[in-house]
């Protein structure tokens, strides 16, 4: 495949065009140090504060969208093709203020400041999405973005009143999205681009197939999709990571099929992709879904990579493995697929073989005719206990599938943990316990004690190793009472509700 050597982008008005970036060059350095945009700031450097918060717009289906993203871990070279803006794109060099930063200034939504640039443009994102948003829209808006200074009240007052301000029709951004939308499709040449020296490679393959064409020439390349893991790995430890291989643009792994099976997710789609879409076909995942780091972080992160990056306190395996997905893997022009809780064998370690990626996810499909299965005997549930309750990382993370006959017999149990082992994990020992035996407390309960001979969770800085086995056992109780309405045959037993 004929290859071109250099990146293009647009950086609020302007064309940038690179020839000399590296793997490891982030964008948030790039704005500040290259460009001297300080208006987006580094805070933690690894896509937890929000501070850095840019919005990157890229195209899909013909049309211009924007997403708030984190700088500080999205790497330079992934930016072939997009439109980025920062702050100082809001308002003209002494004219007013965005209708944003007016509304932050009149609710007194900034003190300290440093966090303010990056918060103005998460809610700008929602602006430009929703111009009348609600409260949950907001908070949800500000998962991403930690500020220690305002308490947050006055900034949810000003994102609330944001319509009074104005509207998206007459921004300046969304004024010029035609024109930039134009000067981006003229651009789509689906060449590789392939930036090489003699310390660094960085390649940006033209498709799926040429994908599989540079992993088998260069099977020891870094795979980075949204960059939410291999980014800390630049940031926090210093660690080279070229060769590397960019997959975020390319549309082949970004598709989502849905059959009367199956529900066929590839790689490369975002949490925020995908998040309509699991809360019409799997409802019982919509409160976990908003669990799963901030807005910033779903929107560069991929279902792919969090299962292949192996991290045991991934949140996204439990929950399917409970499910019974299974993973497509292919090399060159060869595919394979597997149970998704046998893709992962220890600690560090997947069954990837060199050249081989994941192409797609499949989860059977829990509904009939497009319309949601409510029957009582169809029992799911994801779960996530963190310290903190928004933008943290899991200290257990589980999934529950369980069904039931007409008599309330357990007959099928699929239950796995995050965080309770080396690798997301089956509890084996706790269904082979449930199968069989009636829906009640009591069963739950009997199961909840097998655990130990599952795992043997580790202590530390998240939490102990018997404080992670509590919660484990904790979280069967919480299932039946998260169900036992529903399956109860005494029409008088009160519903229990609890936040997931």
């Amino acid at each position: 495949m004929t290859a071109r050597n250099k990146i293009r982008f647009m950086l609020n008005a302007q064309v940038v065009t690179l020839s000399a970036v590296k793997s490891s060059d982030t964008l948030l350095d790039f704005l500040r140090l290259e460009r001297r945009l300080t208006g987006t700031k580094e805070g933690c450097a690894e896509g937890d504060c929000g501070a850095c918060t840019v919005l990157v717009g890229h195209l899909q289906d013909g049309a211009l969208h924007y997403l708030p993203v984190n700088a500080c871990i999205r790497f330079t070279a992934s930016l072939d093709g997009c439109h980025v803006v920062t702050v100082e794109h809001l308002s003209p060099r002494g004219g007013p203020l965005h209708p944003v930063q007016q509304a932050m200034v009149d609710h007194h939504g900034s003190q300290c400041g440093f966090c303010t640039p990056g918060i103005i443009m998460a809610l700008y994102a929602l602006w430009m999405q929703t111009p009348q948003p609600d409260e949950n829209q907001v908070k949800a808006a500000l998962q991403g973005n930690l500020c220690r200074c305002t308490g947050y009240a006055p900034i949810i007052r000003a994102a609330l009143c944001l319509s009074e301000y104005g509207t998206p029709a007459a921004d300046a951004v969304l004024c010029e999205r035609n024109t930039i939308t134009e000067s981006l499709k003229a651009w789509e040449d689906h060449l590789r681009v392939e930036i090489k020296t003699d310390q660094d490679h960085i390649l940006l393959p033209g498709d799926v197939a040429d994908l599989a064409q540079a992993l088998a020439t260069y099977p020891e390349a870094t795979i980075i999709a949204g960059a939410t893991d291999v980014g800390l790995w630049v940031t926090k430890f210093l660690r080279p990571i070229t060769p590397v291989v960019h997959i975020g643009h390319l549309k082949g792994l970004q598709q989502i099929t849905t059959t009367h099976d199956h529900i066929q997710i590839g790689a490369g789609v975002t949490y925020s992709q995908l998040q309509t879409i699991l809360e019409y076909e799997l409802p019982h995942l919509t409160g976990f879904w908003t669990r799963i780091a901030g807005w910033q972080v779903r929107n560069m992160g991929t279902i792919g990579g969090n299962i292949a990056n192996g991290s045991p306190i991934g949140d996204m395996p439990p929950v399917m493995i409970a499910l019974g997905a299974s993973v497509t893997l292919r090399r060159k022009n060869n595919r394979r697929s597997l149970p998704l809780e046998t893709f992962f064998i220890d600690y560090g370690q997947q069954d990837l073989k060199p050249g081989e990626f994941i192409e797609n996810v499949t989860i059977p499909r829990r509904k009939s005719g497009g319309e949601a299965c409510d029957e009582p005997d169809a029992l799911d549930a994801g779960y996530k206990i963190s310290k903190r309750r928004d933008d943290d990382i899991s200290s257990v993370c589980a999934g529950f599938h369980i069904e039931l006959d007409s008599a309330r017999i357990i007959r099928t149990a699929r239950i796995a943990f995050g965080g309770m082992a080396g690798i997301p994990k089956r509890a084996i020992s706790a269904e082979n316990a449930l199968l069989g035996q009636l829906f009640c407390a009591e069963t739950l309960r009997v199961a909840a004690q097998t655990l130990p001979q599952d795992f043997t969770p580790l202590s530390d800085g998240r939490a102990s190793a018997a404080y992670r086995m509590l919660v484990a056992q904790n979280l069967f109780s919480r299932f039946y009472d998260d169900h036992c309405t529903a399956t109860s045959p005494d029409p008088h037993h009160a519903e229990v509700s609890h936040e997931t």
